[in-house]
């Protein structure tokens, strides 16, 4: 059974409709990468499956380990295991790092955990990532850069260990350092459990030390083709002009 399965979902914002009977299956311990030209529509599709209350489903399904997400809340689909890093993460003064992502996990599992063991955990994860200790007791990307910002979002995925993460963008504006860092940090991710990933992206740097399952290209909000791996290296050869004709 796949983890992730959707079925002809159409979307629309302000009744038009940008998505177009979209069909997607991702089994477990897979990663896909979602590729498409400017105004495809590819985050609108993270942010659907994920639950933003800013597009609405008009019709098909989306099935998480075979249950319904249509009608649920953002909150329940992160506690079934859905993660989704976003392209600009936001700054929350007030609430510290650490703090944050403890909170996130309480929520997520049902479980209590003492300040302490989970600060201990989150300093094995910063190594990962190659950031200091002291950014737990930062607010939350107050002052941040954008690689810190992105290395930050890879913690929580290490931390919540969610069974399917999607990337929206991760690797945009970040130096060639910390593309391979946020690499090294979602291969780590892949690395434990049955896991898997949707990595939306222009780019392809992130995905060169990652083991790529399939690629989906989207175009005028439809999927329109999709292939193995080698279909990344056309598309930087010739663009996705043979994709939108």
């Amino acid at each position: 059974m796949p983890l992730l399965s959707i079925n002809d979902l159409c979307v629309s914002i302000d009744e038009t409709e940008i998505l177009h009977h979209i069909n997607l299956d991702i089994e477990p311990n897979q990663i896909h990468v979602l590729m498409g030209p400017n105004g495809a529509c590819k985050s609108t599709l993270g942010n659907a499956i994920m639950g933003s209350p800013a597009y609405t489903i008009t019709q098909g399904s989306m099935l998480l380990n075979g249950q319904e997400l249509r009608n649920l809340p953002p909150d329940s689909r992160a506690k079934l295991g859905l993660f989704l890093s976003f392209q600009n993460p936001v700054e929350v003064p007030g609430i510290s790092l650490s703090n944050f992502i403890r909170s996130a996990f309480e929520q997520r599992t049902g479980e209590h955990i003492r300040l302490w063991t989970f600060r201990k955990q989150l300093k094995a994860l910063l190594g990962i990532l190659d950031m200091d200790e002291s950014y737990l007791d930062r607010d939350l990307n107050v002052g941040f850069s954008g690689g810190e910002k992105k290395k930050a979002e890879i913690l929580q995925l290490l931390a919540l260990n969610p069974s399917l993460a999607i990337l929206d963008e991760t690797d945009s504006g970040l130096d060639v350092d910390a593309v391979r860092t946020v690499s090294s940090g979602l291969a780590k991710y892949m690395e434990t459990g049955s896991h898997s990933a949707l990595i939306i992206t222009h780019s392809t740097r992130i995905l060169e030390s990652l083991h790529v399952d399939k690629v989906h290209i989207l175009a005028g909000g439809r999927l329109v083709h999709e292939g193995d791996a080698s279909l990344i290296d056309e598309i930087n050869a010739t663009g996705f002009e043979r994709f939108t004709a």
